[in-house]
């Protein structure tokens, strides 16, 4: 938005362009003292040597004026001690206060009314009372010289009394200049004002009272006049219905200061109208009305669209929990049938159909794991998810999921060892969902891991909480794939390892730690493997002979790890170690 600069309808006439009052006034000091010089050297009757001098004393702060003309306080307050000086020795030098040049005791004062600077007129007249007083003092006490007489005294008293009132009249001339300017801008910042007023897209209004509107600018909202509200009041221009609360909202900011409340206008009941109030002077308040249909009405849309995709995806989740057993028993007699013909219990196959027995059975194993991880997590999104919690030996969990991926990391040809203290790590707990979260690890750790390399399960407990920690020596997770993992349904890796999977397996994993007041970290880095770290606060008994700090044995030729790269599992004295050698 552009702005075009306002033309101002108060304009006084400008004084020439370069014209300075002071410095035209100062220029005729000095021009009045030349003449006056000229005009005793004219009527041959000098007066003496103090006539001269009064002269020179008058003539010099004039001089050092124009000289230094500067507007810093320290060179005017200088100045103005000059012209008391020079004014009240030319006043003592030709009579004192009775004499000819008594005027110019005057001096600071009028050079005071030219400086642009209005507190400079105190400091002026200080400074001329000052002289003033010591011209009469110095009169009093015989010490001034004798008044000049005749001509001479006539020439010198109109000098000082020509010399110091165009001082004075300077002055006001710069006054009132300043004085216009001032006028000038005021006026124009007003305009500027009122047109910003006027171009507001919401109504500004002032009310006194209970609601008499003494002022309207700006773009009234749709359903409200102004002619309404100048006539009828603000709580006139407000549906029946709404009146009583306008008038609270009223009460409420000459009280508390601020108020703010939506109202329908009378004029378009079917509008929304929002007023904010707020308090700038005892009965006096200025508010701002603006139209909020559009955004109440997006607002209302966009809420009910939340409400209908939150029950979406509930009854989606609802639908799917519901549909576990319908699922899995199918499935179930599936793999059982196809179990049987491969265990050819009812007589021999020919080697097609055993391999195509096979193939059913691995399907339906591997269909049977994503259904119920999807069941899983549908539970966790509905909250219908309970955890079964019961006292257990948590080595149990674990050694049982490690049995039932032995198979599995024999056919990737990827060693599998467990790392358990010799003592019990009873836990209050779920038994499947910590059973879970070691399949979920250990299977993940083995699709990235590559043939000959090693995926090493560590246990262990301390200040109550249990540890579980699932360490590879695979290809790494990139940083743009660890911001996402975690999250359903997200999968890292390439198209092999994605089809290999639903993205549900670190999700269930945090999802089952959080139930149980736990959290899943993840460290990794590119080509330096992956290290998974789970802790649950379900310790019952924390062990006393196996800790972090005194039983970790560090390997004694361990190089120092790499910034960045997973932490290996630690190894702790003592412990039963599980390996799983590929055949």
């Amino acid at each position: 938005m552009e702005f075009e600069t306002l033309p101002d309808p108060i304009r006084r006439p400008a004084p020439p362009a370069g014209f300075d009052p002071a410095h035209a006034w100062r220029l005729g000091w000095l021009a009045a003292i030349c003449l006056a010089a000229a005009a005793a050297l004219f009527a041959n009757s000098t007066g003496g040597w103090p006539v001269w001098a009064a002269l020179g004393a008058g003539a010099v702060p004039a001089l050092a004026a124009l000289i230094f003309s500067r507007d810093d306080e320290r060179t005017q307050s200088v100045l103005l001690v000059l012209w008391a000086v020079g004014g009240s020795i030319a006043a003592v030098l030709t009579g004192g206060v009775s004499g000819a040049m008594a005027a110019w005791c005057l001096a600071p004062v009028a050079a005071a009314s030219t400086l642009d600077q209005p507190k400079r007129l105190a400091e002026g007249a200080a400074l001329a009372l000052i002289g003033g007083c010591v011209a009469a003092l110095t009169q009093l006490s015989g010490l001034a010289p004798p008044a000049p007489t005749g001509p001479l005294a006539f020439v010198l008293g109109f000098l000082a009394l020509v010399t110091t009132g165009l001082g004075l009249a300077a002055g006001l001339l710069i006054g009132r200049r300043r004085q216009g300017a001032r006028d000038d801008r005021y006026a124009s910042e007003i305009i500027g004002l009122e047109s910003l007023l006027d171009g507001l897209p919401h109504l500004a209004i002032a009310i006194r009272g209970q609601g008499q509107v003494t002022a309207v600018r700006g773009a009234p909202p749709r359903g409200v006049t102004t002619v309404d509200l100048v006539n009828r009041g603000l709580t006139g221009a407000a549906a029946p219905g709404d009146r009583q609360r306008l008038t609270a909202a009223i009460a409420a900011a000459h009280r508390e200061g601020v108020a703010s409340l939506t109202f329908n206008p009378a004029l378009g009941v079917e509008r929304i109208v929002a007023l904010d109030l707020v308090r700038i002077a005892p009965n006096q308040l200025v508010g701002v009305l603006r139209d909020v249909t559009v955004e109440r009405n997006r607002e209302a849309a966009l809420d009910q669209a939340r409400t209908d995709a939150e029950a979406l995806a509930a009854g989606r989740a609802r639908f799917l929990a519901n549909m576990s057993h319908e699922l899995r028993t199918p499935l179930n007699a599936i793999m059982g049938f196809s179990d049987i013909m491969r265990a050819r219990m009812f007589g021999s196959l020919s080697e097609r159909y055993a391999e195509y027995a096979e193939l059913i059975h691995e399907s339906g194993g591997h269909l049977l794991d994503l259904i119920n991880d999807v069941l899983d997590m549908s539970k966790i999104e509905a909250e219908r998810f309970e955890l079964q919690r019961g006292v257990f030996d948590a080595r149990e969990a674990v050694q049982a999921a490690m049995r039932l991926l032995r198979v599995q990391a024999d056919g990737a040809g990827v060693q599998l060892r467990g790392v358990l203290p010799p003592g019990e790590l009873e836990v209050d707990a779920d038994r499947r969902a910590l059973k879970q979260i070691v399949l979920n690890l250990v299977s993940n750790a083995l699709k990235f891991t590559p043939r000959g390399g090693q995926v090493t399960v560590t246990a262990h407990g301390y200040d109550g909480v249990l540890e579980i920690i699932v360490a590879d020596t695979g290809v790494g997770i990139s940083p743009e794939d660890l911001e996402r993992l975690g999250r359903p349904y997200e999968q890292a890796g390439g198209v092999e390892q994605r089809a290999k999977g639903t993205g549900l397996g670190l999700s269930l994993v945090r999802a089952f730690a959080k139930l149980h007041g736990g959290e899943m970290t993840i460290e990794s880095r590119l080509g330096a493997g992956t290290s998974v770290s789970v802790r649950l606060p379900v310790l019952l008994a924390p062990l006393k002979s196996v800790t972090l700090e005194t039983l970790t044995e560090p390997a004694p030729q361990a190089e120092a790890p790499v910034e960045g790269e997973p932490k290996p599992a630690p190894t702790a004295l003592g412990d039963n170690v599980i390996a799983f050698a590929p055949r």
